[in-house]
């Protein structure tokens, strides 16, 4: 019976959501194949197991035969763990460090894909002092981040500064885009004996943002596991979905995210997360279980294909 160690928690904004998705997969894992220990890092970057204080980290996780990291957002998401685990040699779920440092850095990531002609939304890095080059409305986000944590939608300059503020405080790094008013969909890769492309999913939310509140808080979104676009559109975003996983050596899992434009019938990458959420409302795992794997199964084929 495998060893697997689960590590949640974490220093980023999104601990909150790292520990739902633990508790998912905690009560969703095969028991019956794998024995299932935990480490919970505190806000304040304490690793504990059993509410004790791990004194020897790494010598502690050597005695585990796969690393279950499902910490989102900084310092789990970003190739840092990943970048500790290899360094010793340590089996883990997901993608490997260099990749999942370009995909946290949504300018590394636009700047690679961008070779690939993958179409992305225009924008532009924020300077203090330069000019804004995209024409009102805009949407900014801290350049390393998830679950839409920093995200605002500005309509003119007093909201652009506010918005800019406030994205300030999660990253030194704020990309400006163009607002589009599109759907919002999302594609599931699963790794396995082949890639798994899941079907085009849809996020339909009330106001037309799907912040952070929308996603953990308040109950404002639907989902739609089978989107409502054109079965070409589908087809060429689950082939741009394959393209990024496989150009960016992406490993085990990825949500890959886009934009459609109705009003122009034109697809536009949103992000790319390598380590989705797994909490009961995620569409990560609503997407693979569309795909006939149970939640259970999709948990043991990450840790098997580690």
């Amino acid at each position: 019976m495998k060893k697997v160690l689960l590590i949640y928690g974490g220093v980023s904004p999104e601990h909150d959501v790292s520990c739902k998705s633990a508790k998912a997969i905690i009560e969703n894992i095969d028991t019956t194949k794998f024995q299932l220990d935990c480490i919970y890092i505190t806000p304040n970057n304490e690793w504990l197991n059993n509410n004790k204080k791990i004194e020897n980290i790494i010598e502690f996780i050597k005695k585990y035969d796969v690393i279950f990291p499902i910490i989102h957002g900084t310092n789990g998401e970003d190739g840092k763990l990943q970048g500790l685990l290899d360094l010793f040699n340590i089996k883990y779920v997901g993608t490997k460090q260099g990749s999942s440092y370009i995909c946290m850095d949504k300018q590394r990531t636009k700047q690679i894909l961008n070779y690939y002609n993958i179409p992305q939304v225009p924008y532009q890095i924020y300077q203090k002092g330069k000019k804004l080059a995209i024409p009102f409305p805009v949407i900014i986000k801290p350049a390393n981040g998830g679950s839409s944590i920093g995200i605002k939608v500005a309509h003119n300059k007093n909201e652009y500064q506010k918005a800019i503020k406030n994205a300030l405080k999660y990253d030194k790094k704020v990309i400006i885009e163009k607002y589009i008013n599109a759907q919002e969909l999302e594609c599931a890769v699963l790794e396995d004996k082949k890639l798994i492309i899941s079907e085009v999913g849809e996020i339909i939310t009330k106001d037309g943002f799907y912040d952070y509140d929308t996603k953990y808080q308040n109950d404002i979104a639907e989902t739609n596991i089978i989107a409502n676009i054109p079965d070409n559109i589908k087809k060429q975003i689950k082939k741009y979905a394959k393209t990024i996983f496989e150009v960016l050596e992406l490993k085990g899992l990825a949500r890959i995210d886009f934009f459609y434009d109705n009003d122009y019938k034109k697809i536009y990458l949103n992000e790319i997360n390598t380590l989705p959420g797994f909490t009961p409302i995620s569409m990560y795992p609503k997407l693979i279980i569309n795909e006939n794997i149970s939640y259970k199964d999709l948990i043991t084929k990450l840790i098997e294909n580690a």
